[in-house]
């Protein structure tokens, strides 16, 4: 049975004093104004604010659960203590200190939190803070999917069993091989290192395979050789063809990785 949801609509409202331990539950706000204003202990539950331009207003302790920021301007305006779970925003102006002080506690909240915010600044053209997003996003989602199948505390052990358990424990495998390969597509030198790493093990299989492992020379020559094979303008003879093709297989997913990376740098722009 559907019933009203009691959401009182306030259109072009402006506060213009301080405010302490009000309640503004279930509001729809549509072009509020606040300019230095301070929030004390304000419950701002359920909110929504639409079009609203409130800069360089102080919150302190305010609750902002479940709220929704849609083409916003809180730009100077700090938030210390303020609860921020479920809270989404969508085009808003919001400075990136807020990822420092609003993110929720638990982690499966924090990377929803910082992944709000980082499509946020993504959309705003925001390069720099959707880094910093992305940053708490990804450590938010490694602490939550380790918790999830290693924790004994009573909401992951409630929530993921039996299946559900060794199905987030590979979740989480995947997770940190693909930080260790790439930084999940977060970081070039993380890359260059899986390269490097790369081009050490045909060196190895060369001068092993190949060559001969008793003279530190043909070490030396294999690793000289090693960047033209991983390449592909080098294709020895010897190499069996089931070799090269592995070889061109890595070759094509650090290039794609590569590739992905650098798009993802200039989408953020």
């Amino acid at each position: 049975m559907i019933k009203d949801s009691g959401r009182e609509k306030l259109s072009d409202k402006k506060f213009d004093s301080p405010v302490n331990k009000e309640k503004f539950i279930n509001k729809l706000f549509e072009r509020l104004v606040a300019l230095k204003v301070e929030f004390k202990n304000v419950d701002f539950r359920y909110c929504i604010f639409d079009a609203a331009y409130i800069r360089n207003c102080s919150f302190e302790d305010c609750d902002f659960t479940g709220c929704r920021f849609v083409n916003c301007n809180l730009a100077g305006s700090s938030f210390n203590g303020c609860k921020f779970d479920y809270a989404t925003f969508d085009k808003t102006h919001i400075d990136n200190d807020i990822l420092e002080a609003g993110c929720p506690g638990p982690e499966n909240l924090k990377l929803k939190f910082a992944r709000s915010l980082r499509l946020n600044y993504q959309q705003i053209g925001d390069a720099k803070s959707a880094n910093k997003a992305i940053t708490i996003e990804l450590q938010a989602t490694e602490d939550h999917l380790h918790k999830a199948w290693k924790s004994k505390e009573s909401y992951y052990r409630k929530k993921y069993k039996d299946i559900n358990r060794l199905k987030v424990f590979g979740e989480w495998i995947e997770f940190k091989l693909l930080d260790l390969i790439w930084g999940n597509g977060e970081s070039t030198w993380k890359l260059c290192r899986a390269v490097l790493v790369v081009l050490l093990i045909i060196t190895g299989v060369h001068a092993i395979g190949f060559g001969d492992p008793s003279l530190v020379k043909s070490y030396f020559e294999a690793l000289l050789v090693s960047p033209q094979v991983f390449l592909g303008t080098l294709e020895p003879s010897a190499y069996p063809k089931l070799y090269l093709t592995a070889i061109l297989l890595v070759r094509l997913i650090m290039f794609g990785f590569f590739m992905s990376i650098i798009i993802k740098r200039f989408n953020r722009r």
